[in-house]
């Protein structure tokens, strides 16, 4: 028989016998490979063989905009450097867990009592550029403050939670003048918080009457636990005065820096 005609054979034979295997399930590895160990055997063409099922793996669920966190410390202003240097330095926070605000790149830094880093988040402030609140603020209607009167104050502040209108609890950063900080607000669609706090600049985080939002999943997950026994330390760093001005005692992190390293 020629050599061609014998090779023909065998692919049939070889074809056959898969196909008889998967309908019967009877096992005919052992047999093909006894075929293909003989001399002209060769694989049969595409058409001969059966497609595999591909499985298509499930995408990852997407994670709700406002719980996007940032964990990696990032890079941090000269302001919210010396300001952290200070509250170590100096051990200002005393017991309590801290944060720091820097306005000027609208980003919250937390820190546990003893100075360890926690994590950082993009924040919402007041849309008034300034760093005092108005005489009287905290006693008007919200349709009663202007838009200069929205700021966020600097400076330092002991800050609780407590409950707020609706019996949400917040943290208190200044109750006399209703500054808060919270989860980030939903209520009014048109004002697109969410989109403002995952832009990747600071130019659209003003959009608060003077209260800081921050995501809800580092709100959640690491700035409540933290703060919510005890409350905390809020440094809020200035808009348009200098450190100094606000913090006088920042100009002593030079001597305290020296005593640390004696």
């Amino acid at each position: 028989m020629p050599e061609g005609t014998n090779l023909l054979n065998r692919i049939a034979a070889v074809d056959w016998l898969c196909r008889i295997a998967s309908r019967t399930g009877i096992a005919a590895a052992l047999m093909i490979a006894v075929l293909a160990a003989q001399p002209g055997f060769a694989t049969p063409p595409a058409s001969h063989t059966r497609d595999r099922k591909v499985v298509a793996k499930p995408r990852p669920k997407a994670v709700p905009a406002e719980d996007v966190t940032e964990d990696p410390e990032p890079m941090r202003s000269e302001a919210a450097n010396r300001m952290i240097a200070w509250v170590t330095a100096a051990h200002d926070n005393g017991t309590l867990p801290y944060v720091v605000i820097d306005k000027p790149t609208a980003t919250l830094f937390l820190f546990s009592a003893k100075g360890e880093f926690q994590g950082y988040a993009p924040v919402l402030l007041g849309v008034g550029i300034g760093d005092d609140s108005s005489p009287g603020v905290g006693a008007k209607n919200l349709a009663e403050i202007g838009p200069a009167e929205r700021t966020t104050p600097a400076g330092r502040f002991v800050a609780k939670f407590g409950k707020a209108l609706g019996r949400q609890r917040v943290l208190w950063v200044d109750y006399t003048n209703s500054v808060a900080l919270h989860a980030v607000i939903t209520t009014h669609k048109s004002e697109h918080r969410v989109e403002r706090l995952l832009s990747p600049t600071p130019d659209d985080n003003r959009i608060s009457f003077g209260c800081i939002n921050v995501g809800t999943g580092f709100y959640t997950k690491k700035l409540r636990p933290l703060l919510q026994r005890k409350g905390g330390v809020v440094y809020i760093l200035p808009d348009t005065k200098s450190l100094d001005e606000v913090f006088p005692r920042v100009r002593l992190l030079p001597y305290l820096t020296g005593l640390a390293s004696e």
